[in-house]
């Protein structure tokens, strides 16, 4: 026992340790973009959400307006709650997801399941996109929660409100709008219109209450990519990031648009052969999501951990770990200025992958299908 606690004990402070240093590069930043277009919003001179730029940079608020209506909250709290709720919430959420994806594993192997589950915990934290997310103050770990709890706690047990999570996802960010697509190709019909007339219901709400700003999101701030940075640099690791740093031309949108297609297609062929597999969909989804998106930040890949842990419980652990392995490492960083050797292979990691994880992480296998079927999800 005492050597458990130990064990716990400095993982815990090696995990603290990992996001300080990550938080002394990042200091919260997309929570201050978040609350100051918010207070601007909601406090200002009338002006629009999508109105507020940061101060010395052109980061401005890039979601739906109904995620504003979520955020809006912040438009009475100071920047330090905003950070401290988001820095707890997503810590919180993360040991959940966590509990959700390994509890039928550690309950397999006959692990201690506070020590197994802590070390499970404090690896996820320290998972290089998590801890971005963290340190940035975003919310992909809470949109993570909302889908896999979705998919894993409704659909997998046939519950009546499957699709929830997923539209609200969606509404928040568009790009969780992936898992409506994969509901279909699954054909989970109600799950999928469950889904769809969330997301359209909250849409339609917050045109309601802000159709100036719906206006402005849809005609406008949703198509300039100006908001969310330059496509090439090293931080967005999607295919279209890959091929913006490759500098092709004017032939990139075009390769791009290829690549997309057969990104997609290799995707649906996996899926529609496991439709059983829920865990496995949720993880090939997820993956395939930050590929084909023409903006996929590090952070936006925490959708990487089911596929990681699939592949650690079933029969691809060196894939699973090495994956885990050289993304925490931020060895891609070695490339964020352009030119040094090895960039094709060195700046696209999260690329090549995500890639082999959507190829040979385990799906309609005996094993990987019962994860979440035979054994069920822990509540």
């Amino acid at each position: 026992m005492k050597l458990k606690i130990g064990l716990v004990t400095a993982a815990a402070l090696i995990t603290v340790l990992v996001v300080y240093l990550a938080e002394t590069r990042n200091h919260f930043f997309d929570s201050t973009v978040y609350h100051g277009a918010i207070q601007y919003w909601f406090r200002g001179d009338g002006g629009l959400v999508y109105d507020w730029l940061r101060p010395g940079n052109p980061y401005g608020f890039t979601y739906p307006p109904f995620a504003g209506l979520v955020m809006a909250p912040m438009a009475i709290l100071p920047l330090g709650a905003v950070v401290s709720i988001t820095l707890v919430a997503t810590v919180l959420t993360t040991a959940v997801v966590t509990w959700w994806l390994a509890g039928p594993l550690i309950r397999r192997r006959g692990w201690t399941v506070w020590f197994a589950l802590a070390i499970a915990v404090c690896l996820a934290i320290s998972f290089e996109p998590v801890r971005e997310t963290i340190t940035f103050g975003q919310i992909n770990v809470l949109l993570l929660a909302l889908v896999a709890g979705d998919l894993l706690l409704g659909l997998s047990r046939g519950r009546k409100w499957a699709g929830v999570g997923i539209g609200l996802a969606t509404a928040i960010k568009l790009t969780p709008g992936i898992f409506i697509v994969y509901l279909l190709v699954t054909r989970r019909w109600r799950a999928a219109a469950t889904a769809s007339g969330t997301a359209a219901g909250a849409t339609l709400l917050a045109a309601a209450l802000f159709p100036d700003e719906s206006r402005e999101f849809w005609t406008s701030a949703l198509w300039d990519t100006n908001r969310v940075g330059v496509l090439s640099i090293v931080s967005n690791q999607s295919e279209r990031g890959l091929l913006a740093r490759l500098a092709l031309g004017p032939a990139e949108s075009k390769v791009w648009l290829v690549g997309v297609l057969v990104t997609l297609a290799f995707w649906v062929w996996r899926v529609a052969r496991a439709p059983e597999d829920i865990a496995g969909g949720l993880a090939l989804t997820g993956i395939v999501g930050c590929l084909v998106s023409p903006v996929s930040w590090i952070h936006h890949w925490v959708w990487l951990l089911p596929a990681i842990i699939l592949c650690v419980e079933a029969n691809r652990k060196a894939l699973g770990i090495s994956a885990y392995l050289v993304l925490t490492s931020r060895l891609t960083w070695l490339w964020e200025r352009p030119g040094r050797p090895l960039e094709l292979i060195g700046g696209n990691l999260y690329v090549w992958f995500g890639l082999a994880l959507l190829i040979w992480t385990p799906i309609g296998t005996r094993r990987s299908t019962e994860i979440h079927a035979k054994d069920k999800i822990l509540t």
